[in-house]
């Protein structure tokens, strides 16, 4: 293990890397409830359990990819959001069949492999500013509070307002709110794993609240259904339409700035990056994000991104990769023991979501707010991940205006010729609707 992902170099050690993995998946395990449901709504075939067994196996795929080849502390799963462009958009919306959303996943992931062994992907990260990376990392961490609030219904859609206060009275909330206590309290106190533990006391004090539920004749036991293999649609007359163009174009982009957003944010909490804002075997990450797109698709799942949620296990103290294969193992334990994993309510793992979010709040102070130029662009890439419950928005305006400020005040210099790209593509994008 020390050969292999180098962990006196990271200053880590391998009990460390194993409770940062399995925090990680513990705050993402949610997606094996949640990919499945909404998938499964479009029937015709695509049925829950074999959606299921295709997000487990997918995400172990990619994350253990992750580790041996980038070495980073970053697992992967379907993306939230693209799951819901999948099923509502694409298919219910746009009236295609999940075999031609399957067959674009797979196109753009193929293409996404292309990009990654050209390192297009990788410069495509080394020119967003420095500012603006240290930006993404913040937002992003607004971004997992506001998820981690909204999962334990502390915060509800208002009636007349935008967002309010949930009920406390009530347990899902109550219960988040007595977690978040008890992480807070073992992470002051420096006692190593308190994220994990906060989690799985919380669980526990879940059961007699009724928000932790077994549900009638359960066991953690059972046989994971078949997945949908190679499901595509290929059809000449199709694949080369405008209309399919606008359905992979826009898999394409998000992709490619949630992968990059999360990337940055994670390695910038974990202290991994250089001092040039540059992050390490970038390339082989980007790879396992492509490869897990690949595999998803042929399995039958939306398209495999890195996970915000990694972030939780860098506060863990994961550094390595030897937690991204822990995470990965555990995703192919839970073929066989989703009972017990689903277990874990959304008010135990909100806590850890929202502690995470303070956690990456840190690189804010280093941002340089003093120059309207790099501090506009900036607190635009924080403001919109949460507010557009999107990474990828929080980039594109970010970049814009970057862009547009940097013009305005004849700071020509600053803006690189990738910078410029970007800023062209997101222009056009507004048009491509």
């Amino acid at each position: 293990m020390e050969k292999v992902f180098k962990l006196q170099e990271n200053g880590t050690t391998f009990r460390r890397e194993i409770i940062a993995g399995l925090t990680t998946f513990l705050t993402m395990a949610y997606i094996l409830a949640v990919n499945p449901g909404m998938l499964g709504l479009i029937g015709d075939g695509m049925t829950p359990a074999a959606v299921f067994t295709a997000t487990a196996i997918a995400s172990a795929i990619a994350t253990i990819f992750m580790a041996f080849a980038a070495n980073l502390p970053v697992a992967l799963a379907p993306g939230m959001g693209l799951n819901a462009f999948f099923t509502f958009t694409v298919v219910f919306g746009m009236g295609y069949s999940w075999q031609l959303a399957l067959t674009a996943v797979f196109l753009e992931g193929i293409l996404f492999i292309i990009l990654s062994l050209f390192n297009v992907r990788e410069a495509i990260i080394k020119a967003i500013p420095v500012n603006l990376k240290k930006a993404v990392a913040v937002g992003i961490g607004l971004f997992i509070a506001l998820i981690g609030l909204s999962n334990a219904g502390i915060v509800v859609g208002g009636e007349g307002t935008v967002v309010a206060l949930g009920d406390f009275s009530s347990g899902g909330p109550l219960l988040a709110f007595l977690g978040f206590i008890i992480i807070i309290v073992l992470h002051s106190l420096k006692i190593p794993g308190a994220i994990l533990i906060g989690i799985l006391i919380t669980t526990i004090i879940g059961f007699p609240m009724g928000v932790t539920n077994l549900p009638e004749g359960w066991s953690p036991f059972g046989m994971p259904a078949a997945p949908l293999l190679f499901q595509f649609d290929l059809s000449p007359g199709v694949i080369f339409s405008f209309k399919f163009f606008t359905v992979f174009f826009t898999f394409l982009f998000v992709d490619i700035f949630d992968t990059i957003g999360t990337l940055v944010g994670v390695t910038t909490q974990a202290k991994l990056i250089d001092n040039d804002g540059n992050i390490p075997r970038v390339k082989q990450a980007l790879l396992a994000d492509a490869v897990g797109t690949v595999a998803g698709a042929a399995l039958g799942t939306s398209t495999v991104t890195s996970y915000i949620e990694s972030s939780a296990g860098v506060a863990a103290g994961g550094r390595t990769g030897l937690t991204s294969l822990t995470t990965g193992i555990l995703f192919l334990i839970a073929l066989f023991l989703a009972p017990l994993f689903l277990l874990v309510p959304a008010a135990a793992t909100a806590p850890a979501l929202i502690m995470v979010g303070f956690l990456m709040m840190q690189p804010v102070t280093s941002i340089n707010f003093e120059d309207p130029t790099e501090g506009i662009p900036a607190f635009l890439a924080i403001i919109m991940m949460p507010f557009a419950y999107s990474i990828a928005e929080g980039i594109v305006y970010g970049v814009i205006a970057y862009v547009i400020l940097k013009v305005g005040t004849a700071k020509f210099k600053d803006i690189t010729v990738v910078t410029w790209v970007l800023f062209f593509v997101f222009l056009a994008r507004f048009f491509m609707h």
